[in-house]
């Protein structure tokens, strides 16, 4: 391929107009310091991407997204009054929650499923999904923090994170019911611990079931390097299985989050 063919490639749009957006803002005046995101709130794929070789039963499950995650943070969104932003695709076209280029941004292989349409992808064609999924996703998380920094009264926003994880990975039945995920930065995360772990019926993991430490690019980009309180919140998927779960799991969430965001301390610019 040479130059010219290269650039054009690059600038040839992957979304049509049949195509959902690369992205959805829930709640976008709420008045909370606080900003919500959903990395892997859709299993959609551009239609261009022909499903990605795979059948409805993959996209369904785990691989291509998290399940009930979106559910959870659209609920959040209405009872803390507080935005949301939500991706538009699924994390088989590309994962937004990875740096672009790094080997699980875009999976040849989720899970021991392979994606077919994933399989030795060309510069242009990643380049593609980066500029049609991912930058347009971060660039709308980047300008509802700006929006809710300048109507903040001088608070520094929060950011937060939900996903949802499998009951079962590698053979290892997962006991937590939810996990409280952090990097360096302990406002969110100490707090949130505390509070949900004084429900003894809660078995809550701390870094748990994976560690905020090796894998976060949205918290560590949008919050880390601002300074911004952030912690992501991880939830069991066979909780969130139907309505009432999703119902019952946003509202033990959101009653804890309520909690720790009265306390204006954590409002504040601080680098870890």
């Amino acid at each position: 391929m040479n130059d010219s063919a290269l650039s054009l490639s690059l600038f040839r749009p992957l979304l049509d107009s049949g195509d959902p957006p690369p992205f959805t803002v829930v709640n976008p005046d709420g008045q909370t310091p606080l900003v919500l995101v959903c990395d892997h709130a859709s299993n959609a794929v551009p239609a261009a991407l022909g499903q990605l070789g795979l059948g409805p039963v993959e996209l369904a499950q785990h691989i291509a997204w998290d399940i009930g995650a979106a559910g959870v943070t659209r609920r959040l969104a209405a009872r803390l009054d507080a935005p949301a932003v939500l991706c538009g695709y699924s994390r088989l076209v590309i994962d937004c929650n990875r740096p672009p280029g790094d080997p699980t941004s875009i999976a040849e292989v989720s899970d021991g499923t392979f994606i077919p349409g994933n399989h030795a992808l060309g510069d242009a064609a990643a380049e593609a999904r980066v500029n049609a999924v991912f930058w347009p996703y971060h660039q709308a998380i980047t300008q509802m923090l700006a929006q809710r920094w300048r109507h903040g009264h001088g608070q520094a926003p929060a950011l937060i994170a939900i996903h949802s994880f499998t009951p079962v990975m590698n053979g290892f039945r997962r006991p937590w019911h939810l996990g409280v995920l952090w990097n360096r930065d302990p406002r969110l995360a100490g707090p949130l611990l505390d509070r949900f772990r004084a429900d003894p019926e809660l078995c809550v993991g701390d870094n748990q079931p994976y560690s905020g430490r090796e894998v976060g690019f949205t918290m560590d980009t949008h919050g880390g390097a601002a300074g911004l309180p952030h912690v992501e919140v991880e939830i069991r998927q066979d909780l969130l299985a139907d309505e009432a779960g999703r119902e019952r799991w946003a509202t033990v969430v959101a009653d804890v989050l309520a909690a720790v965001l009265r306390d204006e301390t954590p409002h504040a610019v601080r680098h870890y």
